[in-house]
């Protein structure tokens, strides 16, 4: 597995959960992370821990339902660092309901901040990947989008999830076939439950819904087809990461890699 020294990662929804240990690991691993979040605050304090810990890190607030704000965060990192070479669009929100009582609000919410989230990021991201890196050629780059088993799978009281989910894999091939001439891969990492702020917050509210425990949402909700009743962790899903960052080809590009202890085979 290659270094990741001397690249630069722009990572959305970075401040907590998947993104922050994703940025974490790259890192540790010699990359500079830009913390991109809509909670300022929260992504200048995991910037200033990176920090400290010896990596480079800024934060930058942003907004990824927002076009200005997606490109001029972008510009910002590009102008901080020098480069843009990863980008990980990974901001998410879940709402529970079912689809008879799903407000169109938060409907269109789900798919601004996952769908065109991930298109206004990839885009901005694209006028950098594909500029000319001084030998006649692109400097090229990697997208990763964070998925769900949601991809390929659906869940009741998620509708706006799911679909939002399936869309991020016709953007990625889009992107894969369309990105090759410009040296530019992308992905798809499909998770299955991972314990996030966003899964805890799920427990109670599907327990709710469906009329059973939460050890019940755990068991047989969450994990039940799984092979070993086990929780994919935010490691499982960094480390994921960072090899689809470091893979040496465009032999892996377009890909769905899901990580799910078993839940969804491919």
């Amino acid at each position: 597995m290659g270094s990741l020294d001397g690249k630069v990662a722009l990572i959305t929804g970075a401040a907590s959960g998947l993104g922050k240990a994703i940025a974490e690991l790259y890192a540790k691993h010699g990359a500079k992370v830009a913390i991109c979040d809509i909670n300022q605050q929260a992504a200048d304090a995991t910037a200033a821990a990176i920090n400290a810990a010896g990596g480079k890190a800024i934060g930058i607030a942003m907004d990824v339902t927002d076009e200005a704000a997606v490109n001029a965060g972008t510009d910002k990192v590009v102008a901080a660092f020098g480069a843009l070479d990863i980008l990980i669009s990974n901001a998410g929100v879940q709402i529970i309901n079912p689809i008879d009582q799903f407000a169109f609000a938060d409907w269109k919410k789900m798919l601004a901040i996952h769908l065109d989230g991930g298109f206004l990021a990839t885009k901005a991201a694209l006028q950098h990947m594909y500029k000319n890196d001084g030998t006649g050629k692109s400097r090229g780059g990697i997208v990763i989008y964070m998925g769900s088993v949601h991809s390929h799978e659906a869940s009741k009281l998620k509708a706006p999830y799911v679909t939002a989910k399936h869309g991020l894999l016709g953007l990625a091939r889009t992107l894969a076939k369309e990105g090759a001439a410009h040296n530019v891969r992308s992905h798809v990492i499909c998770p299955g439950f991972v314990r996030t702020p966003l899964v805890e917050k799920q427990i109670p509210e599907q327990a709710k819904e469906l009329g059973i425990s939460e050890a019940d949402v755990i068991k047989n909700v969450m994990l039940k087809d799984t092979v070993d009743g086990v929780f994919t962790t935010v490691e499982d899903i960094a480390q994921t990461a960072l090899y689809l960052a470091t893979f040496p080809s465009a032999a892996l590009t377009g890909q769905s890699i899901v990580v799910s202890h078993g839940w969804y085979m491919q």
